[in-house]
């Protein structure tokens, strides 16, 4: 895999465990329900990775604005994608709660979310996502709890 493609804007250290950059995670979430609405990713941070992802007739409702299950999937993929490259090749993790809470609407354009973990344990993972219109107005908040499992070992 390419070396992580980190930003400037994050002065902790990396709490990455896997080696990837924008191209591989875009890859990695081709012929999925990820590029079926057209979330891409667009930075790593050394805490946090963000995404976009458009308003457009994959994304939104019958009255035209952003469905809400499409901000939970911009946020479950950010959560669910960074968690899995913050464990080592031994581990995996998966989701297994997420809320939101949807606090405004968009109608048009793209949206941005960046999500940071919150915890980092050995059995579990929470990150929260914060999802904003191009105006950077906040329109929806989540947490995802992950749970952290090991591989099982080829016998």
């Amino acid at each position: 895999m390419p070396d992580i493609h980190m930003s400037n804007s994050s002065t902790s250290d990396p709490i990455w465990k896997r080696s990837f950059d924008i191209e591989w995670l875009n890859r990695f979430s081709d012929h999925c329900m990820v590029s079926h609405v057209g979330i891409e990713f667009v930075e790593i941070g050394n805490n946090f990775l963000r995404a976009r992802m458009p308003v457009d007739e994959r994304t939104t409702q019958p009255l035209g604005l952003l469905h809400g299950g499409a901000s939970v999937t911009l946020a479950e993929t950010l959560g669910s994608t960074a968690a899995h490259c913050s464990v080592d090749e031994t581990h995996y993790c998966v989701g297994i709660e997420i809320n939101a809470n949807h606090i405004r609407g968009a109608t048009s354009g793209y949206v941005e979310g960046i999500t940071r973990p919150i915890h980092r344990g050995k059995m579990t993972h929470v990150w929260e996502t914060r999802i904003t219109d191009s105006e950077g107005r906040l329109l929806s908040t989540s947490r995802m709890t992950l749970a952290v499992l090991e591989k099982e070992q080829a016998q």
